[in-house]
């Protein structure tokens, strides 16, 4: 049975930090992609980050502007999404996904909540 969980969101305030984690079971972890979404009220789920199965290639979307870093450790399973200077406007749930193409598999977490707010 495939299981992905987040773990680590929370309320911080603008300018704060947070780290997100998220293991997977029951995959090859190595074989897959793994990313970070988000979904704020009111609008549609977009990726926030991407990592290669080998790690040694990351993807984030513009609105990121350096102050996320996406990070694995094929040897436990987990993704990290480290935050930093962060705003108002980074508060949504956020969700972890594991893809890989051959053959064609794509899991999703059941997101954790990141609230900024003063």
């Amino acid at each position: 049975q495939v299981q992905i969980v987040e773990s680590g969101g929370g309320l911080v305030q603008p300018g704060g930090s947070l780290k997100l984690s998220c293991t997977a079971s029951g995959v090859t972890f190595s074989r897959y992609r793994m990313s970070w979404y988000r979904q704020a009220p009111g609008k549609e789920r977009e990726l926030v980050a991407e990592i290669t199965s080998a790690g040694d290639t990351t993807n984030y979307a513009d609105f990121v502007e350096g102050r996320f870093t996406i990070s694995r450790d094929n040897d436990n399973n987990t993704v990290y999404l480290q935050m930093a200077s962060l705003k108002i406007e980074d508060t949504a749930v956020y969700y972890c996904n594991a893809r890989r193409v051959i053959p064609s598999r794509n899991y999703w977490g059941q997101g954790t909540q990141v609230t900024v707010s003063s």
